[in-house]
């Protein structure tokens, strides 16, 4: 009952909630990020949703056209303003506060047998993995070989995570996961 009736409406009115009271925060980066990119500021990418649906997540653009990145795109990304704009995913009922993150083409859609579970659900903003995984920029930065130390060993860990939530969803749960979250910047 929690997952198909409680969850997206407490959802739907976190995101609409936090779309009005962070609307001026929203609109002063718009604006700084139109100026920086000589345009549009959000970056737009097909992504995996629940039962492995192709949808187009939201985010501010935190990389120029050059491919660089400076202090204030930099800041956006650590303090997860970046993901703002997918509060718009959650009104469309692509994703929710709290769920497995989505991810590419080449990842959850093509998840063993014992994970399909996780495709049950909705991505989330943030969620074990991301709380477990926080720093993962930076972990990969480290690597010799990111992309083969994601596929090895952070997407393992990432999926053992996302179904070990999918056991325990609830609405304790998400608030543990929300507060937790929030407190992610000031630790």
């Amino acid at each position: 009952m929690y997952v198909h009736f409680f969850k997206p409406a407490f959802d739907f009115l976190v995101a609409f909630l936090a779309l009005i009271l962070l609307f001026p925060l929203l609109f002063l980066v718009v604006i700084i990020l139109i100026y920086i990119h000589s345009g549009n500021p959000i970056f737009t990418q097909k992504r995996i949703g629940q039962n492995a649906k192709v949808f187009t997540i939201y985010k501010f653009k935190t990389i120029t056209q050059s491919g660089i990145t400076t202090f204030f795109l930099q800041k956006l990304r650590n303090y997860k303003i970046d993901e703002l704009p997918q509060l718009l995913n959650i009104l469309k009922f692509e994703m929710s506060l709290v769920g497995p993150r989505p991810d590419i083409p080449g990842y959850y859609d093509q998840l063993p047998h014992q994970y399909k579970p996780i495709l049950d659900l909705k991505p989330g903003i943030t969620g074990y993995a991301s709380l477990a995984f926080a720093n993962e920029e930076a972990l990969l930065k480290k690597q010799t070989n990111p992309l083969k130390y994601n596929d090895e060993v952070i997407f393992p860990e990432k999926l053992k995570l996302n179904l070990q939530y999918r056991e325990k969803i609830s609405f304790a749960v998400d608030l543990q996961i929300i507060f937790k979250t929030l407190l992610l910047p000031f630790q």
